[in-house]
């Protein structure tokens, strides 16, 4: 009788220890979900400004065409990326700032463009977007490293494969963005 209840015991203990497994593996994936989300949010208010940076360029600086279309193509390019997938979002990205780095040097040789109180609004307002755009990634970055890590450590890996957990890819940026 005593050890019909310390396999029962035991079966219930592997139950609830598989249980715990698997709702840690279903949280790590929400909240890798829930950061990437957040990079969306920050990305489409960078996107919604860029035209509006450009418009105020123009005005200053027009016959810089190549340098105004790259940006709004960059752009445009990071917005189709969104439903790409990481890598995809990620490259689009880089590019956009490269792009957006020309547009902000480019500044520097007109004054008047550089005094404009549109133009400094603007890069302003860009400048602290990226700044809450690289914490969204620097958070995702983050859940994806743990769920990568629980994805591949004993015994959650078994759980994993299971049910199907899969490694995420990390938001990648180039070094100079």
């Amino acid at each position: 009788m005593l050890t019909t209840w310390i396999i029962i015991g035991l079966i219930v203990l592997a139950v609830l220890w598989i249980i715990m497994i698997y709702n840690g593996l279903v949280a790590m994936r929400q909240r890798v979900n829930q950061a990437f989300s957040d990079i969306d949010v920050q990305t489409k208010q960078r996107h919604d400004l860029i035209p509006n940076l450009v418009e105020t360029v123009k005005g200053y600086a027009g016959h810089e065409r190549g340098t105004l279309e790259a940006v709004v193509q960059a752009r445009n390019a990071a917005v189709t990326a969104q439903s790409g997938g990481v890598a995809a979002q990620a490259a689009a990205e880089n590019a956009l700032s490269g792009t957006l780095r020309q547009l902000f040097a480019l500044s520097e040789a007109y004054p008047d463009l550089k005094a404009s109180q549109n133009f400094l609004q603007f890069q302003t307002a860009l400048q602290s977007t990226e700044d809450e755009l690289q914490l969204a990634r620097r958070y995702y970055n983050g859940t994806a490293r743990d769920l990568n890590t629980a994805v591949e450590s004993f015994p959650s890996s078994i759980l994993a494969g299971i049910f199907h957990f899969a490694k995420v890819q990390f938001f990648e940026i180039d070094k100079a963005s």
